[in-house]
């Protein structure tokens, strides 16, 4: 069962929220918190597989839930929940460890079509905020080639994160591969290490960086 943690300050929001994970996770147990102070107290005491956040709250932002969650439960998969599609918000939540961004604005079918393809390990991102960070990273100046290799990025460690970036889970990047899972989660662990990331989010934001989605 999937246990799933639930912060945002406003009821009609938070219900409405509820309503719709519910029509993804059908049999998911939910806990709702409308402040960062009880998510954090929640965190501690009970264990959860995913974590919707909002980043304005009254006594803070869902990044520092996600900074709880990263040292005490750091398998949960965080996504961000907000009105904010700036800059300012995106970047450093996707720093933080947050594994998907998605806009209140969006319709509740294209919301429902995100989380659902969690379920392949694609991170759950609103298309604003995808193509913001794109753009974001084809702007940087430094050609690829140099970038990858500063990281010093094996061929099959480039073959793996491409695969990671682009959404296959552990299990198919072995086929794809014909190498074993746990060889595959060898590879991942190497790859976060060298590139100082913690998430397939911020993976994929790597390889976007380092130019690899031009690659077959």
């Amino acid at each position: 069962m999937d246990h799933i943690l639930l912060l945002e300050d406003i009821p009609e929001i938070r219900a409405w929220l509820k309503v719709l994970v519910k029509q993804v996770f059908a049999n998911a147990e939910i806990t709702e918190c409308s402040r960062v102070q009880d998510a954090l107290i929640q965190v501690n005491t009970k264990r959860f597989t995913l974590a919707l956040l909002d980043l304005g709250l009254p006594d803070g932002s869902g990044v520092d839930v996600i900074a709880a969650l990263r040292e005490k439960q750091p398998e949960v998969q965080s996504v961000i929940v907000t009105i904010h599609d700036d800059d300012e918000h995106l970047f450093p939540a996707l720093q933080a460890g947050a594994f998907g961004y998605l806009l209140k604005e969006q319709s509740r079918e294209l919301l429902v079509e995100q989380l659902q393809r969690m379920s392949q390990g694609e991170p759950p991102l609103s298309p604003s905020i995808a193509r913001k960070v794109i753009a974001y990273f084809t702007s940087q100046a430094r050609p690829p080639a140099a970038l990858l290799h500063e990281v010093s990025l094996t061929d099959r460690e480039t073959e793996v994160l491409l695969r990671v970036a682009k959404g296959f889970t552990l299990p198919e990047i072995g086929v794809q591969l014909g190498l074993s899972r746990h060889t595959i989660a060898d590879y991942v662990k190497q790859i976060y290490r060298k590139l100082n990331v913690s998430s397939r989010a911020e993976a994929a934001l790597e390889a976007q960086r380092l130019g690899l989605f031009g690659r077959n």
